[in-house]
Formats: structure tokens, sequence, C-alpha cells
């Protein structure tokens, strides 16, 4: 009887942490595009920006959007940069874009440090 009884205590200690490991887990954010400005794979007029909109706020500091032309150059003109009344919105000036097809790189880091990154391409009619 003492077994069967230590034996339950055990396996419902085991199922409370297992419920806080799960729990805890899903605490920490990860940061990934919800908005892209242009999208990935539309033909758009020339923009003058590009611009991301993220799930969740991200750190200014260790976030980038990067574009580049089919070359490889980089078209983006200065810094990117986050919108201070909006943490999830960032967004880089590019330059007077040629028709043609463009890559965007970015890198969010969310507020609790995670990291993710991508890419995604758009073209200019």
């Amino acid at each position: 009887m003492k077994s069967v009884r230590r034996f339950t205590r055990t396996v419902a200690r085991s199922v409370v942490a297992a419920s806080l490991v799960a729990v805890t887990s899903f605490a920490f954010a990860h940061s990934f595009p919800k908005v892209r400005t242009p999208a990935a794979d539309t033909t758009v007029v020339a923009p003058h920006d590009v611009s991301i909109e993220f799930d969740n706020p991200i750190e200014p500091a260790f976030s980038s959007i990067t574009v580049t032309d089919a070359h490889g150059h980089t078209v983006s003109t200065g810094k990117s940069a986050v919108d201070p009344k909006d943490p999830r919105h960032m967004s880089v000036a590019v330059g007077d874009l040629a028709s043609g097809a463009y890559t965007v790189e970015w890198v969010a880091v969310a507020q609790d440090g995670h990291r993710t990154h991508g890419r995604y391409a758009f073209n200019v009619k």
C-alpha cells in the first residue's frame, strides 16, 4: 500500500513538473514577420522603404533589415530602424530602385533575447 502511494505521489509530482516546464516555454517569444511591405514574391512599383511588422516586440540594437539587388549590392540607404512607438515594426529606406529582383534579409531579436532571421524576394516593375 505504501508503494502505491509513493508511486502515485511520484507520478503527480512528475505531471506538475512537466506542466511547469511546458508553461514556461510558452513565455519565451520568438519574433516572426506578420506583414511584409512589399510582400514576398510580389511585383510592385519601386518602394521608398521596406518594412516588416513582427508578431512580438523586437530589440532595436540587435535587429535589422538589409535589401540587396540581383547582383548582391546593398540598396538600402542607412540603417534599419524599429519604430519607437511600435516595437513590432521595423523599416529601412531604399534608394531609387530600378526594375528587377530584390532580396530582403532580416534579423529579429525578441525582447527576451531569442533570435530569428529570414529572407524573401520581391520584384520591381
